[in-house]
């Protein structure tokens, strides 16, 4: 028969699983620091565009 008590998770596995999460974590802020990044540059080359300056120049 199965044993009906809890296990306990342990610290070993909790440690893994909060390295796992703060590995996510950073992943996603390098994500978004490209994507506003990359959004920053797309706006400086529309306001450089917007002033006039042809781009064949």
């Amino acid at each position: 028969m199965a044993s009906t008590a809890k296990r306990k998770t342990t610290m070993a596995k909790l440690a893994r699983e909060r390295k796992l999460l703060e590995r996510r974590a950073e992943k996603q802020a390098k994500k978004e620091a490209r994507k506003r990044a990359s959004a920053e540059a797309d706006s400086a080359s529309a306001d450089d565009d917007a002033e006039g300056v042809p781009e064949h120049l």
